[in-house]
């Protein structure tokens, strides 16, 4: 929109476009404060006139946008202030898809991973990330097209967009595998796309094997850091892959071993209280989980490991519905046998033996009560005239079926337990207890969230994309997408805790855990004119915009300014 006749005292604004840019501003301050541009076209070989660094922070911007579609990057730029966005004062014609799929080509070509590694690595230093406990995960994305080319004896470059075990649960739809290694709550420090039937038992080998190298990347040797993931990481050649890092999984439950140590737990009664570990106190009538732990050991392929068992008050909902129908089929099962035995004997010691039968039905978690009553039962045959009928004396069985409180309670306790494997010492360099593991181990939400990013239809809508090489390129640029959000999502929840402040959340609540989609619906109004080469703030940020820029680094100066950059938000260390 352009100012055709300026009100008076604007004259200067004569002309002048006028743009409500949102959030993206900030987004772009936080790609300059990473080096997006700048570390893509060092990595990526381009003779285009049109560096891929740029193409790569306007796609970002463009995710972060929540627009739908994601491909007409064009669109997206239209009407808007690219200079401010991307640095470089281009027309949005420069961004057509033609040149858009050439850079996603070099982008390729050059490594994906690469990239994401080096910003990594940037995110890392530049906001002190604590990078002692990195999660690993992956998850799976479907597409709708049919992909032939990937079922060729020789399949084009790029992950294989095939049939896989489907985390969407979509099997009727080929997919990709997209792998993250996040810290600090969630922040990527390295991922890429994989292939579409890609087991996680064997993604995690691969990441194992790798570990190291890129741990070094950010200053960490063998045991400085605690490698976390889930329980598709135990395998006997993961186990082997791991070397000297430290790790922290949880151990399936189809291991011997794993039902084992829960039982020692359990009778053993010596649990060491943990309590809560959740930051927020839930409202409603939930309570938040409290936790208890058990030190023990497991061998696993000849190889003995630390094993915590974890008891959560609130209860595996699978485990506990397996638990309940075994309570009622035990007792079922005990009242169908009694019902089979007759109930009426004709001489005492005839239903003492048949009570002392009933009792011996109970089982582990019902036990049976026999009591014998003795009635009067009339004679068969024609009763005397003007006399009561004679009656003979027979004994009926009564049964009571009663639960075992003791074992269907200890059947409830097993049901709430889980163990966490881990080779990080109990005592010494690098120790830990089993509320340390907990922590660290739950930390994998962080990474789950992502996923849910990713998945998110407000920021990736469906994937128009043929080539899988250019799919791997575009996932790089969720990945860097995923980054910022989470990095302004931490920067303000870094500055509240380091000020004791907080921030107006949903429906004017103050909040301390703030997010970046409730940033997002705050930074509105914002108007901006520009004329040539210079900018005013027509309408400037009101005080909630102001109180979540400060919160990530920021001013006003990011809607007006194409080189600003944010001030990263470090944590204060604790006396």
């Amino acid at each position: 929109m352009k100012i055709k006749s300026p009100p008076a005292g604007l004259e200067a604004l004569e002309g002048a476009e006028i743009f409500n840019y949102g959030h993206l501003p900030g987004a772009a301050a936080y790609c300059r404060r990473l080096g997006v541009v700048d570390i893509v076209n060092d990595i990526v070989a381009s003779q285009m006139d049109l560096q891929p660094g740029v193409v790569v922070q306007a796609m970002v911007l463009d995710t972060l946008s929540g627009r739908s579609p994601l491909y007409r990057l064009k669109e997206f730029l239209t009407g808007r202030d690219v200079e401010l966005l991307v640095g470089e004062d281009l027309p949005a014609n420069a961004f057509s898809d033609v040149n858009v799929g050439r850079s996603l080509d070099a982008i390729f070509e050059a490594g994906p991973s690469k990239i994401v590694t080096a910003l990594g690595i940037r995110a890392a230093e530049t906001f002190a990330l604590d990078t002692s406990a990195p999660s690993y995960d992956t998850t799976s994305t479907s597409l709708w097209g049919d992909y032939r080319d990937c079922e060729a004896d020789t399949p084009p470059p790029g992950s294989v967009i095939t049939w896989g075990h489907s985390k969407d649960h979509r099997p009727d739809l080929k997919q990709f595998m997209t792998e993250l290694l996040c810290v600090d709550r969630g922040v990527p420090i390295f991922g890429r796309t994989l292939d579409g039937n890609s087991s996680d038992k064997t993604s995690n080998n691969v990441v194992l094997s790798r570990i190291s190298s890129i741990m070094a990347k950010h200053g960490m040797g063998p045991g400085a850091f605690v490698y976390v993931a889930d329980s598709a990481m135990v395998t006997e050649s993961n186990l082997k892959a791991i070397g000297p890092n430290r790790f922290v999984s949880r151990l399936p439950a189809n291991y011997k071993e794993c039902e084992r140590a829960i039982c020692v737990a359990v009778d053993a009664h010596e649990w060491t209280d943990i309590g809560r570990l959740s930051e927020t106190v839930t409202r409603g009538n939930r309570p938040c989980a409290q936790y208890k732990a058990f030190e023990t050991t497991v061998t696993l392929y000849e190889k003995t490991y630390r094993a915590v068992v974890i008891h959560s008050s609130s209860h595996d909902k699978r485990r506990q519905k397996r638990y309940d129908k075994l309570v009622a089929s035990s007792e079922k099962a005990i009242r169908d046998a009694l019902k089979k035995m007759p109930d009426l004997y004709a001489c005492e010691p005839d239903a003492k033996r048949a009570a002392v039968q009933a009792e011996k039905l109970s089982g582990q978690l019902h036990n049976v009560h026999v009591s014998l009553c003795p009635e009067e039962v009339r004679k068969r045959g024609r009763p005397p005239k003007n006399a009561p009928a004679p009656t003979r004396t027979k004994y009926r069985l009564v049964w009571e079926v009663c639960e075992n409180a003791a074992e269907v309670a200890r059947l409830r306790e097993l049901a709430g337990c889980f163990v966490l494997l881990s080779n990080v010492p109990i005592e010494g360099d690098g120790a830990m207890d089993g509320a340390g593991l907990l922590t660290i181990y739950k930390g994998q939400y962080g990474v789950e969230s992502d996923f849910a990013f990713l998945k998110d239809p407000l920021i990736v809508n469906d994937i128009f994309l043929k080539s899988p090489s250019r799919i791997d390129a575009l996932g790089m640029v969720l990945i860097i997408a995923l980054m910022v959000w989470r990095l302004m999502e931490r920067s303000m929840r870094t500055y509240l805790k380091n000020t004791g402040t907080v921030l107006p959340g949903w429906a004017g609540r103050a909040t301390d855990k703030p997010t970046s989609f409730m940033m997002t619906t705050v930074m509105a109004g914002i108007m901006v004119a520009r004329v040539g080469a210079r900018r005013y703030l027509l309408c400037p940020p009101g005080d909630r915009p102001a109180a979540f820029l400060s919160a990530m680094g920021l001013d006003a100066n990011a809607f007006v300014d194409p080189g600003c950059q944010c001030t990263p938000i470090i944590p204060k260390k604790s006396a």
